[in-house]
């Protein structure tokens, strides 16, 4: 299935109110980098509207409450990616903002990985990859055995998938007809290693995921209007008797020309003058 149906007017602020958060979240990303002096910048920014819109959107959670019982629950396979998380958790009040200006520095929470002992409204410590939907399966079969409602949402990068680890997890969640476990795939077609299908090949993607049991989707994962019909229907969904997977097609390094076509820039550091045109560029576009 293929998302593709616009949301109704009346969601057109919600849709430039999650925009503006990507922005944000990309700006917030680069200064972030800029202290810690090394960092994920495109594999951040290929994700940041499906962050957005799960945050602002979807998800079920309440302000500075990150250990709310039945809130929503998130897991970031490509924990790598954290820096673009961490804004907009502390925006949501989980944290004071302010930690974040020490980030990476001796004795601070936060680091290039997210750590679930000592960051407010980190659900799972990643980076390690592969073990995100496993531990994901896990908190929506707890979920039922507890009698709760609420949705986990598991963001594995494609490169994640060729963990097989990855697949197990996949089998054993639709055995168990987790309706409320949802993954989304970003779909950069990239990792540390090169191009995925020049890796490993993982296509045809959506025919493995079916395969395996699960509700399959497909959707643009950079247009918020595609996005957010499709991810609030999967977690409004009360009645699905299996888990759902979005395959979200993305840009890694979206929202700077040389990032989106430079495969070096998984891992990289912008000098000063290199920093200041990308946020002009990422300003401008928006």
């Amino acid at each position: 299935m293929t998302a593709q149906t616009p949301v109704a007017p009346a969601d057109r602020e919600l849709i430039e109110h999650i925009e503006e958060r990507a922005l944000f979240a990309r700006l917030e990303t680069v200064r972030l980098i800029s202290i810690a002096k090394t960092g994920h910048y495109a594999s951040g920014f290929s994700c940041a509207e499906i962050l957005a819109t799960l945050y602002y959107g979807v998800m079920r959670l309440r302000r500075g409450e990150p250990d709310w019982p039945d809130r929503d629950r998130f897991l970031f396979g490509k924990g790598h990616a954290a820096a673009t998380l961490y804004p907009l958790l502390a925006d949501w009040g989980f944290f004071d903002a302010a930690e974040l200006d020490e980030y990476t520095r001796l004795g601070n929470a936060f680091g290039d990985h997210p750590d679930m002992t000592r960051i407010p409204g980190i659900d799972f410590s990643s980076g390690s990859l592969g073990h995100a939907l496993s531990a994901g399966t896990g908190m929506a079969m707890g979920g039922r055995l507890q009698g709760r409602s609420y949705t986990t949402f598991v963001l594995l990068g494609d490169g994640e998938l060729h963990e097989g680890q990855v697949w197990e997890a996949a089998l054993g969640a639709a055995h168990h007809r987790l309706g409320r476990l949802v993954a989304i795939v970003d779909r950069n077609d990239h990792s540390l290693d090169g191009r995925i299908d020049g890796v490993t090949g993982i296509e045809p993607l959506l025919e493995k995921w079916r395969a395996f049991g699960w509700q399959t989707h497909e959707v643009d994962g950079h247009d918020v209007a595609s996005l957010l019909p499709l991810l609030r229907s999967l977690a409004e969904d009360t009645g699905r008797d299996r888990p759902a997977v979005v395959v979200a097609n993305t840009v890694k390094g979206k929202g700077i020309s040389y990032m989106e076509s430079e495969f070096g820039w998984h891992l990289g550091w912008l000098a000063e003058r290199d920093e200041a045109n990308a946020l002009a560029e990422l300003r401008g576009a928006r």
